[in-house]
């Protein structure tokens, strides 16, 4: 059964992070919140926790996943910014957004699209943040859902539904249902694909 640990969401333990971190280092698979829903995740350069995630999560059918920064500063690593782009990732980060952008060769390509992009998060959420920060690099994300793709975001769901799948559990209380909003930067226009919690408007700024 999974560990679970109540973290403050505003004022996060950081024996509770560097716990989540030792086991993000050990190639395990945590539940973490985000700005949006909890995330389901592991260390981006832990190729068998990520196919652990899809062995979970079946429904994924082996699409790419994204993965969360620390901030701004780190995704010019992982993903190809041009000036225009990174306008609109200064307006959105850290928010409830998720950009396909070109990849890096960084990024393993287990992460890539057909078109060699990679979905990037730098959600709003202190946890999150630390997370990512604390262990060096990206955490792969994807949503906390059940097998019919609805979103869980309460203790005994979670747990009903990932607590023999997982190895830790970060819980910070009840979250949202709505999940971020993707935005495709990978070709000439932005493309939007999924419209969540993050608004638009931003896009209609002009150079």
């Amino acid at each position: 059964m999974a560990e679970i640990l109540h973290i403050h969401p505003k004022n996060p333990q950081m024996r509770f992070i560097n716990r989540a971190v030792e086991v993000l280092r050990n190639g395990g698979v945590i539940i973490y919140p985000t700005d949006t829903v909890y995330g389901l995740g592991c260390d981006i350069f832990q190729k068998n926790a990520i196919e652990r995630i899809y062995h979970i999560k079946p429904n994924l059918n082996d699409k790419p996943l994204s993965f969360i920064c620390a901030d701004l500063k780190d995704i010019a690593q992982y993903a190809k910014v041009s000036t225009q782009v990174y306008r609109f990732l200064k307006y959105a980060f850290p928010g409830p957004y998720t950009f396909i952008l070109p990849a890096a060769r960084e990024v393993p390509k287990k992460l890539w699209s057909k078109r060699k992009a990679v979905g990037i998060r730098v959600p709003d959420n202190l946890i999150a943040q630390t997370l990512a920060r604390e262990l060096g690099h990206p955490i792969v994300s994807t949503s906390v859902t059940d097998e019919n793709g609805e979103i869980l975001n309460d203790e005994e769901s979670i747990m009903k539904n990932y607590g023999k799948k997982v190895d830790l559990i970060l819980y910070a209380g009840p979250l949202g249902l709505t999940p971020s909003t993707i935005i495709d930067f990978s070709g000439e226009e932005p493309e939007i694909i999924r419209e969540g919690a993050g608004i638009i408007d931003f896009l209609e700024i002009k150079e």
